[in-house]
């Protein structure tokens, strides 16, 4: 596993939110707001999505748990959809798992992510949510990331 240190900008966000378990159903949400980003042009080489799992399903009951499908979008951007809701991500210091983009290496990084945190001497940010980050240029060679905060 890759990991580097960064210090993440406050992206402005256009986004879906899933309520319900974690699951498949994440990816069906994340090609909704890709085929809504293609009609509205925002969607290209240097397109940026985020899937934030806003809760932890060991101290929320899965029925419960927020999960944000996200694209990333410029400062003069306005939402005009219902369906679609805008915010910030925080900005501040991630610990970057850059992983294979596949079900199995996500699973396996998301059960040592902790223990690799601890490994090197980083404290978790609990304030902040932890997101997975798509770059569409990194996406096109298989990779993607997940974004630790860490204090």
């Amino acid at each position: 596993m890759n990991i580097n240190i960064e210090m993440i900008p406050a992206y402005k966000i256009a986004y879906i939110r899933k309520i319900g378990p974690y699951g498949s159903e994440n990816v069906e949400i994340m090609e909704q707001l890709k085929r809504w980003a293609r009609e509205k042009n925002l969607f290209n080489e240097s397109s940026i999505i985020l899937g934030i799992a806003q809760d932890n399903p060991q101290f929320t009951e899965p029925k419960d748990c927020r999960y944000d499908t996200c694209l990333v979008v410029s400062d003069e951007f306005k939402v005009d959809n219902k369906y679609i809701n805008f915010g910030k991500t925080i900005a501040g210091k991630y610990c970057v798992f850059k992983i294979s983009h596949t079900m199995d290496a996500m699973q396996k990084a998301w059960m040592e992510i902790f223990s690799e945190l601890l490994k090197r001497n980083y404290e978790f940010d609990d304030k902040r949510p932890i997101f997975e980050r798509y770059a569409v240029q990194m996406r096109n060679k298989h990779y993607c990331e997940i974004c630790v905060p860490i204090l």
